[in-house]
């Protein structure tokens, strides 16, 4: 009888595994500029504003469910969860919000989350306090940091002041918690882990695959992302998104 108890149960746990033992995987894309390309740049960095459109309209269409950091807690309850990040703050995303105004729906409520360099905010070609103050008044966007200078952390020697003060800018700007810390260059090592435990809770790589939650110690603080980029098409984005 006990035998037979023992394998009912490993029937059972095969057929409805319980949520702590089962993997959520998503999908974190990764943006720079959105803007046609005229010569200045990395090309590869820009998505021109109708193929961003075309993106998120594909997105509505398969029943994604984009999040930004603040609500992390709700991956397993959501339809087909996915980020959608911007890195460093360029002025030129503001035509991300028509195109998000356009795109929502009672079905489908487009979100991002904008990495800004704080010390940037407000130079030449980058977003000002207004615009991320429109961006957080518009309810698609959340705010986090970049750092303040964009340095590799990995060699800096001021990690402490690109990491706290960074969040203590943009916080005041934005009256918003900041959680979330895109790495720059995607450089991160585990003296970088250790001094971002201690100002955020999520960190964000670069590494080219989907994220995997399994319980691993600081994966939350390892967080890849898909580049999306100028050449990329709608059917290489379909197929981005299709875990290999």
């Amino acid at each position: 009888m006990r035998k037979i108890s023992i394998f009912v149960i490993l029937v059972l746990t095969v057929i409805f595994p319980s949520p702590a033992f089962s993997q959520v995987k998503v999908p974190v894309l990764i943006y720079h500029s959105i803007d046609a390309y005229t010569g200045h740049g990395e090309k590869e960095l820009y998505v021109t504003p109708e193929n961003f459109e075309k993106q998120l309209l594909y997105l509505k269409k398969q029943g994604y469910t984009p999040l930004t950091f603040e609500k992390w807690q709700e991956l397993k309850r959501v339809k087909k969860p996915i980020f959608i990040t911007f890195d460093d703050g360029y002025k030129n995303n503001l035509t991300i919000l028509p195109i998000f105004q356009r795109a929502a729906s009672l079905q489908f409520h487009p979100a991002a989350t904008i990495f800004v360099i704080s010390d940037f905010i407000g130079r030449p070609n980058r977003l000002s306090p207004a615009d991320l103050k429109k961006f957080v008044d518009s309810g698609f966007f959340s705010i986090q940091s970049h750092t303040a200078t964009h340095p590799d952390l990995t060699k800096t020697k001021h990690l402490s002041y690109e990491l706290a003060d960074s969040k203590r800018k943009i916080e005041a700007i934005t009256s918003k918690p900041v959680i979330a810390l895109a790495y720059p260059y995607g450089k991160v090592n585990s003296r970088v882990v250790e001094e971002t435990k201690k100002n955020y809770t999520f960190g964000l790589s670069t590494i080219p695959k989907f994220f995997t939650e399994s319980g691993q110690k600081n994966e939350n603080y390892l967080i890849p992302r898909l580049y999306v980029t100028y050449s990329t098409t709608i059917e290489d984005f379909a197929k981005l998104l299709k875990e290999s």
